[in-house]
């Protein structure tokens, strides 16, 4: 292929693979109905909350899930943190004996929280000794800063859900609940504040309508994505990964979540999603944090690319799963060629040539693609608007669809990082601060 013409047929490859990425999303969102409840009685219920440095939140988290979930037991998992996470949860342990704490020490901690949850694991396998019925445990994880819907437990009992006793995993939606928060940084000025509300709400939609859309869509082709927040999965089928990979969450991957999904999938489990319902956590106001959780999520995506063989020869993926994985596992890649060939027309056109002529002949194309890249994300403005702050203006949703596209530009930035880090060989897991650690006080959580 000439280089001409790699320059014309590359972005349409791109765009159109989004395009019916996208199309496939919003239908399977606008389709979408409510799910029929359970009855929560019938599993037993154990949460399992890592945690490095959370002094900040962790003893609110666990009173809210003791309080919402009254039979359910309640594992933190302190990962050698420097401040007072563990005599907190000692505290709340010594007078709740469905509270757990599990202590890790270094050199074995901080070097991932896929390893931090499998020790949780090991900790609630001695608890429950050789007599449970281990079909009906079912673990959630929560983030230190998550807050499960009351009605969480319900949705995922359902017959899509754990009713069904081949369903390993259910994720279910998440929400950013200091979205209304009208002064996130309140030692800063008005400008500092309107562009933290931006972001925060950018990171809202973007899980409200858009990753649901995403997560709907899988559910059709059999691929739906575990998160670290509000993954339920089945004792049973931890048991079974396990038992082929030595222990359920891998311990150098940076998607410890996704990576389970797969895994789980692999065995032979089913995984779904549920929309009704959802955990809260809190957005990020801060950009250099923001940049460094998703960084270690577009890394973690290229580490899933050794995955690819295994999806294409198994038998529990149909044709749809696959191509969805292997979209989603090349999403980076594709951002950073992006970037790579957007590099090359700026230097062409600079120099003149051959080249900066063919693209310069090519403008109304360019257009084209512009416009198209744009429209999807203007469309899910309105619909985020319509569903979740119906109380603003249809001006606003329309601004918050043209704010998505913008805000999609991370993805470049974040995939190009995640390259970086990969032939740095800097695979460690960098946990992001907390909104309520400030720099200078306190000890702060490891951020890179």
């Amino acid at each position: 292929m000439s280089l001409h013409l790699l320059l014309y047929v590359f972005p349409f490859l791109l765009l159109g693979g989004f395009l019916v990425y996208w199309a496939g999303a919003r239908h399977a969102y606008a389709r979408r109905g409510p799910a029929e409840t359970g009855d929560p009685a019938a599993f037993d219920w154990h949460f399992f909350v890592p945690c490095r440095d959370e002094e900040a939140v962790v003893a609110t988290t666990v009173a809210r899930l003791r309080a919402d979930f009254t039979g359910s037991h309640v594992w933190v998992i302190d990962d050698a943190s420097d401040d007072l996470t563990g005599p907190l949860v000692t505290a709340l342990a010594d007078r709740d004996p469905h509270v757990h704490l599990v202590s890790r020490r270094r050199p074995d901690a901080r070097v991932g929280k896929g390893a931090a949850l499998n020790s949780a694991y090991e900790a609630l396998n001695a608890y429950l000794g050789g007599s449970a019925d281990r079909a009906r445990v079912i673990v959630c994880v929560v983030d230190a800063d998550g807050q499960v819907s009351p009605d969480a437990l319900a949705h995922v009992s359902g017959p899509d859900a754990f009713g069904d006793p081949d369903m390993g995993g259910v994720q279910i939606g998440v929400r950013m609940r200091n979205v209304d928060d009208e002064r996130p940084l309140p030692d800063r000025g008005r400008a500092a504040n309107a562009y933290a509300r931006l972001l925060i709400r950018m990171q809202d939609a973007e899980f409200a309508v858009s990753n649901t859309g995403m997560q709907l869509l899988r559910r059709r082709t059999g691929s739906v994505g575990l998160g670290g927040n509000g993954q339920f999965t089945r004792l049973t089928a931890l048991d079974r990964i396990a038992a082929a990979e030595r222990r359920p969450w891998q311990r150098d991957a940076l998607l410890e979540d996704y990576e389970l999904g797969l895994h789980m999938r692999l065995a032979g489990y089913r995984v779904t999603h549920v929309a009704d319902t959802w955990v809260s956590q809190e957005a990020l106001p801060y950009t250099r944090r923001f940049l460094t959780q998703r960084t270690r999520w577009a890394q973690g995506n290229i580490q899933c690319v050794r995955y690819s063989g295994r999806i294409v020869g198994s038998r529990h993926y149909k044709a749809s799963g696959v191509l969805e994985s292997l979209y989603t596992f090349f999403q980076p890649i594709a951002h950073l060629a992006t970037l790579l060939l957007t590099a090359f027309m700026l230097v062409a056109l600079v120099t003149g040539g051959g080249t900066a002529e063919v693209l310069l002949a090519a403008w109304p194309l360019a257009l084209a693609l512009g416009i198209a890249s744009i429209l999807p994300f203007l469309l899910w403005g309105p619909v985020y608007r319509r569903e979740f702050a119906p109380d603003r203006s249809r001006l606003k949703g329309l601004l918050w669809g043209l704010a998505l596209w913008l805000y999609a530009y991370h993805l470049f930035i974040v995939s190009a990082r995640g390259f970086v880090r990969l032939l740095r060989g800097r695979t460690g897991w960098a946990k992001t601060r907390r909104n309520a650690e400030t720099t200078g006080v306190g000890p702060i959580a490891t951020e890179s």
